[in-house]
């Protein structure tokens, strides 16, 4: 479960024990909750670590959270008392994964295992986003969808099954293995809001990239900037041409990226990179800067996650 980074919002002071003794322990559910959960004595705590180093350590509890005029009581959330990395500062972090600890997981049958989301687009005039719970309120009509796949070692991940790239509607010579999850639960492709950049095994990000570089051989070329190694100096270009960029999933689904989902300003001087990157690990993620401006819909109970048909 991600959890509260702090108790408190960031302009409060850290709560006194008296005020954290004040919320309810989880070791009020059942004693096989309380051994899952690592409690002693009714306290119970939790610590969960990131890929990207990031770290949370704490009280588990139960607390009653209110959306507009709809409570919600009895959630279990974390009270973070020793946190690293993006977990600093953060007056909390809202998980939304495919477990029972996640906020959706919780939820029930009060969100029949669906939410929607749609991530405002870097540059747009959209206002704000949007984050719907509920089968009614939050499964569209034209949506597009893809089956989710599941992997007992990380059950809280949604994995897709994706089968290819293409770059300017021409798919690339990358083999389906690449991206294949294993029966032993190792490599696959996940869907996660929560890293920016979209991760491919090496020969798959060496085969878009390649691809992509060459379609845009006329546009100056810039130094690499920290994970990026595909960047253009556009200082004096009111706009350009590239290719799309587009995913292959299976059901014959295409996911096409517009260029703002992928070719992003990096700095003051108009220097734009190419956000992919390679993986350090045969794991695939589908990253939160390729999903911009696009309406995802996770059918958690039926076991699909869904594409449009709305922006923002």
């Amino acid at each position: 479960m991600r959890s509260l980074s702090r108790c408190s919002t960031r302009r409060s002071r850290r709560p006194s024990p008296a005020s954290r003794a004040a919320l309810p322990s989880a070791a009020s559910s059942s004693p096989a909750r309380r051994r899952r959960q690592g409690c002693h004595a009714g306290d119970c705590r939790y610590a969960v670590s990131y890929g990207d180093g990031s770290s949370t350590k704490g009280t588990l509890a139960l607390e009653t959270l209110t959306f507009g005029t709809s409570a919600v009581r009895d959630v279990a959330i974390g009270c973070g008392h020793s946190n690293r990395g993006l977990f600093v500062g953060a007056a909390g972090v809202l998980g939304l994964g495919w477990g029972p600890m996640s906020f959706v997981g919780q939820l029930g049958g009060q969100a029949g295992g669906a939410f929607s989301y749609c991530l405002v687009s870097r540059g747009s005039d959209a206002p704000t986003g949007s984050l719907v719970f509920g089968r009614t309120a939050a499964v569209p009509v034209g949506a597009v969808w893809v089956p989710l796949l599941r992997n007992l070692r990380a059950p809280s991940f949604y994995y897709v099954r994706l089968l290819g790239l293409g770059v300017g509607g021409v798919r690339l010579p990358v083999l389906e293995d690449v991206f294949q999850l294993s029966e032993e639960g190792e490599g696959g492709v996940v869907m996660d809001t929560g890293t920016a950049v979209t991760r491919l095994p090496d020969a798959a990000y060496a085969a878009l990239r390649d691809a992509f570089g060459a379609a845009t051989a006329g546009l100056p070329r810039a130094p690499g900037v920290s994970i990026f190694d595909t960047c253009y100096s556009l200082l004096g270009y009111q706009s350009v041409r590239v290719p799309t960029v587009s995913f292959y999933f299976a059901g014959d689904t295409i996911l096409t990226l517009p260029a703002r989902n992928f070719l992003i300003p990096v700095d003051d001087m108009a220097t734009f990179c190419f956000a992919f990157a390679p993986s350090s690990s045969g794991l695939s993620i589908m990253g939160n800067i390729q999903q911009e401006g696009i309406q995802i819909t996770f059918d958690a109970a039926n076991g699909f996650v869904g594409f449009g048909p709305n922006t923002c």
